[in-house]
């Protein structure tokens, strides 16, 4: 028996060895086979985790941006046609394709071709950007204890798509993004690799044992951005704007309400930008079609096609811009609409370039009190223009028949040309060109936002200025400037003379709502003395609520103000290029309260439509604007009524702002149309500056000179003009 047990013993063992001599000459010679094929039965794939872009917020924590997590449903055909079988109980093919077409909106055949097709693809997305509710049901299958166990090789990928709750409010300032996260205009792409993480991803590996283990690398989350803009400004900016578009579209001829409308509300004592808008906008959920964000009509959306010069016919597009794209050859629709989607996308605030007109009229005035070129007690003679050059026509004032003499207050107060050609004069090329400078005109502001304009080339210097360029300069034509740019010199003057750097952004945050960096004012020069400052400031204050003078001018501003606030502002219209069309850009730029500045509001009306070219001059367009926009949004901001309601207010307040039209008394605005003026005395007047005596003209000797505009076809050479010849002197003629 012994024996017998000894040789079963002996035969296992030799059985044994020669197993393990077996697989060590299998492992040797097709080792690496076997362990491909075994590995390649386990499941090693890796999943993206991805992160969360970061939030953008208002100043006070109103999301204007944020990421939504959303599910794309994604189909392993590998792993299913594993599970599948002849035998239906075992099947989970036919079970998965079921759940799949009751819970979504998908093709059978579709389905069947990409098990067909993609059979060793582990990864075809079937849907993408479902929401956690389209997902509820197939979830609710898959933990079905009878039908879940036969749904195999479906899975939800996690994602996130960018949503904006208040569609087009801000759209220039917040921007949107793209595929991959990438930021498209504003702070979407000045801050996108702020906003932007780390995506992160789950493994899946044979451990030692050869068992199956996960590892994870966590995704990291974008940093948050809070913005300096406030939404309940915002939407008050935004409002006003579509109150003008609908009150004054075809409302004098047939036409829009004006070619561009923008706006820019600012802190002045720390550059923070609190509302900004146009009359552009587009909903930054749905950021590319031109149709369904207002900007093009549907029958020219259509029509371009086949006669791309409509957009040119319609006001879409410059005939040099459509030469461009021709020369390229790039009329054809999609370069179209890529055209116009990025003229919709322009943020008119920050880039583009215009003639200003006299809301520079007080950076001039600074200059010149900080050169000691005048003071408080210098007086002007106005009698309705200057001859620059000798043979030259006069440089016209806004009031042709002349202010007569008037304080260095009064040249902004009335808005007199005449006296700030005079002031540019005294001032001398290199002292005003010094100033320009200073005031940052012509230089980027270089504010935290994409697409800012470089207009330094439309901006005169040393070597191309001459006594015409420095005449119109000095009352804001001839050159240049930028919205952003404006209203940042501007703040300056009226805050004490301190020029922040304006921006969009004053605080990160990680995503978990902790600080991660203060973005704090950069205090980037002193541009004028707290003493002209307060000068300039009361100047603007008697502009909106100062009296008639002895000589009968009224103050520009007064339209702009509101019942019993201290504020402060300056009249702007401009005559646009080319001279001889008659255009005009009106605009008007104020601040409250007077004593403390909080918030300066700019508003540019470009052509607004008017009866003529006379109406369209008056600055009483973008007056109305202003003031609207201030009646609400000063009490947001806890600036209180501190004064007596003038006389003149008194009915519209006992009417409780209602929208009946007052009657008011002419104001003598720039460009605005005269009403009947009272015949001016013959009679002469000393010029307090030269001594020189001066024939004021008369009613009659301007109409029999006709209305050819205050600039009387001077143009600057830095902007050209379009087609028009530049006036030249007269030739003198023998006797």
């Amino acid at each position: 028996m012994k024996g017998k047990l000894a040789l079963l013993f002996s035969i296992i063992v030799l059985a044994l060895i020669g197993v393990n001599i077996r697989l060590a000459y299998i492992n040797k010679t097709n080792g690496e086979k076997y362990t491909k094929k075994v590995l390649a039965q386990q499941d090693t794939a890796s999943t993206l985790l991805p992160y969360k872009r970061g939030d953008i917020l208002d100043r006070n924590g109103t999301i204007l941006a944020t990421s939504e997590k959303v599910y794309n449903l994604i189909l392993d055909p590998k792993v299913l046609l594993q599970n599948q079988d002849k035998d239906e109980k075992k099947d989970c093919v036919e079970p998965t394709i079921r759940a799949l077409l009751e819970c979504f909106e998908l093709e059978e055949a579709d389905l069947r071709t990409a098990l067909s097709e993609k059979k060793d693809s582990s990864y075809v997305p079937l849907l993408r950007q479902l929401t956690k509710d389209e997902t509820m049901a197939f979830r609710e299958l898959l933990e079905d204890k009878e039908r879940g166990p036969k749904i195999k090789g479906v899975w939800f990928e996690d994602s996130y798509i960018r949503r904006y709750p208040n569609d087009s409010l801000a759209c220039h300032v917040v921007g949107y993004t793209v595929t991959g996260n990438q930021g498209q205009t504003g702070i979407e792409e000045e801050y996108s690799s702020i906003l932007n993480g780390t995506n992160g991803r789950s493994y899946n590996y044979l451990n030692e044992d050869l068992e199956q283990a996960k590892s994870v690398k966590a995704p990291t989350d974008g940093n948050s951005v809070v913005s300096t803009i406030d939404v309940t400004l915002q939407g008050i900016v935004e409002k006003y704007i579509d109150k003008f578009i609908e009150d004054y579209t075809n409302k004098n001829i047939e036409g829009p309400a004006a070619k561009n409308i923008g706006v820019v509300m600012m802190d002045p004592q720390n550059g923070e930008i609190l509302a900004m808008g146009g009359d552009v906008d587009f909903d930054l959920n749905d950021p590319f079609d031109l149709v369904e964000n207002g900007y093009l009509p549907q029958e020219i959306y259509d029509a371009m096609e086949g006669n791309p010069h409509i957009l040119v016919d319609q006001g879409y597009m410059l005939e040099r811009e459509y030469n461009q794209l021709e020369s390229n050859g790039k009329l054809d629709k999609e370069n179209l609409t890529l055209f116009l989607q990025n003229q919709m996308w322009r943020n008119y605030c920050i880039s583009d370039g215009y003639e200003p007109g006299s809301t520079v009229k007080p950076l001039t005035v600074a200059g010149a009190l900080e050169t000691g070129t005048v003071n408080d007690s210098t007086t002007f003679l106005c009698d309705g223009g200057q001859v620059i050059v000798e043979g030259q026509k006069p440089i016209k004032c806004a009031k042709k028949s002349g202010h007569g003499i008037i304080s260095l207050e009064g040249t902004l107060m009335f808005s007199c040309n005449d006296a700030l050609m005079q002031i540019g004069a005294m001032e001398g090329y290199d002292n005003f060109l010094k100033y320009q400078q200073i005031f940052n005109i012509g230089l980027k502001t270089n504010i935290d936002l994409p697409g800012e304009t470089n207009n330094a080339s439309t901006v005169f210097t040393r070597d191309n200025i001459g006594p015409t360029e420095l005449a119109t300069s000095s009352f804001g034509q001839g050159y240049n400037a930028t919205m952003i740019q404006v209203a940042s010199a501007f703040s300056s003057v009226i805050n004490g003379g301190y020029y922040y750097k304006p921006h969009v952004v004053k605080k990160i945050l990680d995503s978990n709502g902790g600080t991660v960096e203060n973005i704090n004012p950069v205090l980037v020069k002193q541009t004028v003395s707290a003493k002209t400052s307060a000068m300039v400031k009361q100047y603007l204050y008697h502009t909106m609520y100062g009296e008639a003078d002895s000589n009968g001018n009224n103050p520009t501003g007064k339209k702009a103000r509101v019942a019993g606030y201290a504020m402060g502002g300056k009249t702007g219209t401009a005559e646009k290029i080319p001279r001889s069309a008659r255009k005009y850009l009106v605009s008007f730029i104020g601040f409250a309260p007077v004593d403390n500045p909080q918030v300066v509001c700019y508003v540019v009306v470009d052509e607004p439509n008017a009866a003529d070219s006379t109406t369209q001059a008056s600055s009483a367009f973008a007056q109305e604007i202003f003031k609207n926009i201030m009646k609400e949004a000063m009490p947001y901001l806890n600036i209180y009524a501190t004064e007596e309601i003038p006389a003149d207010m008194q009915d519209e307040v006992d009417a409780e702002n209602a929208a009946k039209a007052q009657p008011e008394e002419e104001e003598g605005q720039e460009g605005e149309p005269p009403e009947e003026e009272e015949p001016i005395p013959e009679g002469v007047l000393t010029d307090p500056n030269t001594g020189e005596q001066v024939k004021m003209p008369t009613e009659e000797e301007i109409e029999q000179e006709g209305d050819t505009g205050f600039l009387n076809g001077i143009i600057s050479p830095l902007l050209g003009n379009e087609g028009e010849e530049e006036q030249k002197p007269e030739e003198p003629q023998e006797e």
